[in-house]
């Protein structure tokens, strides 16, 4: 990869060292520029105005998220933000009493939440997929968990918000189509991280962000749905966008994928994560895949070095996200200490509440997040460790 572009693309990096990542990526220029250009437009031209004239662009963010992950445009939907695109896919689906659904220790308790409100509500049943050796969903449990014919839908994250492993949806996917359930796939680490290709992991929803690996602006996600699955899903929400009102008594709702979007969105977001699906595909997914993947392991292994600090990631295959504990500080700490530096170093804290089943199992409590992204480099990573090593009590 030219890192010298993706650096130059980047204006923050001259500024601070950037390992949060997984919270909200550096946007580059372009995406900058896209939506500084449409806010513009809105100011001396109008609001509806701006966007009449931005229609055919509007209209290619569907296209360039379909070869992001390979679907088709019509299964695409842009809502404002992956919860909302989570819950329109999760509310959606005709769940009932009995029906049971699978999920992994590694979920985000965010979408746990309303696996518990239909438990109360419907009657639904929540089962967790034991973890294997490597600390992934195990296949062989989950296709001997998927036997039960009552097993509705399998929902999980490709990659955890506090790391751990990759999963292996692929074989997650070939599993669930085989027994006939529904997979619902959170891909918000996934989606700019590593390649994402809806047909090969077989999932039939898919719900990710713009502001996380894509790059893109905050406070606007997409959705995907399966166009077969689409036709027979009715939306939680409906608004004169998703549906049309045909007499005093009879709507239709439209065919495609845009029936769990609503009217008013933040048009220059929107662009603007168009403008961060095309500059991820013009840089390559696999290669920016292949050098996270490089730099994230080269900090692992400078970790391992540190006396007092633990590394806390699993999995057979891991992401950029690299997760660690101090003996002596807490995550916060940590946090503080790496963002008082002469050049600023963010990182996060990933705590028990946003992975509650995961931490509990291992019993952590909180973990030190320093997300890599392909426009960083070793000598960041250095300047991070360096700074590890004078931390005080360390």
């Amino acid at each position: 990869m030219n890192i010298e572009q993706l650096r130059a693309d980047t204006p923050a990096v001259a500024q601070l060292i950037h390992f949060n990542n997984a919270g909200a990526a550096l946007m580059p220029q372009p995406v900058i520029a896209t939506m500084t250009r449409h806010i513009q437009l809105e100011a001396t031209l109008g609001g509806y105005e701006a966007a009449g004239q931005q229609a055919a662009e509007l209209e290619n963010v569907y296209s360039a998220i379909g070869r992001l992950i390979n679907a088709r445009p019509d299964e695409i939907a842009v809502i404002e933000n992956a919860t909302r695109a989570w819950d329109m896919a999760f509310y959606s689906l005709p769940l009932k009493t009995g029906d049971v659904v699978l999920t992994s220790t590694t979920e985000y308790a965010g979408n746990y939440i309303p696996y518990l409100q239909l438990k109360h509500k419907r009657g639904i049943e929540i089962r967790i997929i034991p973890n294997d050796e490597q600390g992934q969903v195990s296949l062989s449990a989950l296709k001997d968990m998927l036997e039960d014919d009552r097993v509705a839908l399998i929902s999980l994250p490709v990659i955890a918000t506090n790391g751990g492993p990759v999963q292996p949806v692929e074989q997650i996917g070939a599993l669930a189509r085989a027994a006939g359930v529904l997979f619902l796939l959170d891909a918000c680490q996934g989606v700019g991280q590593m390649p994402i290709d809806v047909k090969k992991i077989g999932c039939h929803m898919l719900a990710a962000t713009s502001r996380k690996y894509l790059r893109g602006p905050r406070g606007m996600g997409f959705l995907y749905v399966e166009s077969a699955l689409c036709q027979n899903l009715e939306p939680a929400f409906l608004d004169l966008h998703a549906a049309s009102l045909l007499t005093a008594d009879a709507y239709r709702i439209r065919a495609d994928a845009r029936r769990f979007e609503n009217w008013e969105c933040n048009v220059a977001a929107k662009l603007g994560l168009g403008a961060a699906v095309e500059y991820a595909l013009a840089q390559g997914i696999e290669p920016m895949w292949q050098r996270i993947q490089q730099l994230a392991g080269y900090l692992r292994g400078q970790l391992a070095q540190i006396p007092g600090i633990t590394p806390c990631d699993l999995g057979l295959q891991q992401s950029g996200i690299v997760t660690f504990t101090h003996q002596d500080s807490s995550a916060e700490q940590v946090q503080q200490w790496l963002a008082g530096q002469e050049k600023r170093i963010n990182v996060s804290t990933s705590t028990v509440r946003s992975t509650l089943l995961d931490m509990q199992n291992r019993g952590l409590l909180e973990v030190s997040r320093a997300s890599v992204h392909a426009y960083n480099t070793e000598a960041e990573i250095d300047t991070m460790i360096a700074a590890l090593r004078r931390l005080p009590n360390a």
